[in-house]
């Protein structure tokens, strides 16, 4: 069974730093993009970030020069390194990725929450 599993979220003050990772696994025969999503209450998930199986990235405005994606092919994990938080990027954070596995399409993890609140 092919899964995406987050960790990382937590608690942080204004202008803390989080790093939150995922890992696909599974029968996995191929990852092509991975990404990030985050749902704050009330609102619809948005993107945050994602980025291709060769590495070309893509932000949302709102967290371009302090966020970072990544990703390590060989270990089937994507990261959001999150710097310079604030208050509104409190959301539960998703990852998403598109796979190639006996059912092909995009997978989502269960969620992570992160605070940023002083």
């Amino acid at each position: 069974q092919v899964q995406l599993v987050e960790s990382g979220g937590g608690l942080v003050q204004p202008g803390g730093s989080l790093r939150l990772s995922c890992r696909a696994s599974g029968s996995i025969l191929r990852i092509n993009s991975m990404g990030w999503y985050r749902q704050a209450p009330g609102k619809q998930r948005e993107l945050v970030a994602s980025i291709t199986s060769g590495g070309i990235t893509n932000y949302a405005d709102s967290v371009k020069g302090r966020f970072t994606i990544s990703r390590d092919n060989a270990k089937n994990m994507v990261y959001l390194q999150m710097n310079s938080l604030k208050p509104e990027d409190t959301a539960v954070y998703y990852c998403n990725a598109h796979m190639v596995a006996a059912v092909t399409g995009g997978y989502w993890g269960q969620g992570t929450q992160v605070t940023v609140s002083s």
